[in-house]
């Protein structure tokens, strides 16, 4: 008995990883609380063959698969997990296609300007365009992706959007440099945003 719960324990934990889920998210799809499913992966108890069977439901495999200690070939890799990585490879491709379909209109923009005047800087709608990339790729990261890393996007957005600020004044003759000065405080708010939200992070994880 004793081994058949550490058998459990192991793959609950690892579907439940493997899925991107705390056992907060678990515990909710399955109408118990998180202490309940702590208990499991430490193998302090079994679920019933009920909640086995919301479990290998939620996780697109077998209450066999639950069952066994090895696995191998196609059962090594659960359908909800080859569903999740192949979901995952759709959504990155999405994220690089809306990327370039907006360079694809700062290329049209350029082209249209180009073709009304010569004199303008007609160069700035790519300027523009890498800021605008940030904020696509920060939306579609919130989204689908780990939000840890909105952070690193996010000083990007705010770094790039000084800069075309910066050049486009300065293709019309002016120069101001001091903008550069508010993305300090604004960097530092970003860090120490990002250092409460991991600390928050942490409580919950030990609280599992």
């Amino acid at each position: 008995m004793e081994e058949l719960k550490s058998v459990i324990a192991q793959n609950i934990f690892e579907l439940r990883t493997a899925n991107d889920l705390t056992q907060l998210e678990l515990a909710e799809k399955l109408n118990y609380s998180d202490k309940a499913v702590s208990k499991w992966e430490r193998a302090d108890s079994i679920p019933d063959v009920s909640v086995l069977k919301n479990i290998a439901d939620i996780f697109g495999v077998t209450v066999d698969y639950l069952l066994t200690a090895e696995h191998t070939g196609d059962e090594a890799e659960p359908e909800a997990q080859r569903v999740h990585r192949y979901s995952q490879k759709v959504h990155a491709a999405i994220i690089w296609l809306s990327i370039l379909l907006v360079w694809f209109v700062a290329t049209a923009a350029f082209v249209a300007l180009s073709l009304v005047s010569k004199t303008n800087p007609n160069w700035l709608a790519f300027i523009i365009a890498v800021p605008v990339s940030a904020v696509v790729w920060l939306i579609m990261n919130t989204i689908w992706f780990n939000r840890r890393m909105n952070y690193l996007i996010v000083s990007l957005l705010m770094w790039t959007a000084i800069a075309a600020i910066h050049i486009t004044f300065v293709a019309f003759g002016y120069n101001p440099w001091v903008l550069y000065l508010l993305g300090v405080p604004g960097q530092g708010i970003i860090v120490a945003w990002s250092q409460m939200k991991y600390k928050q992070w942490k409580k919950i994880k030990k609280k599992q």
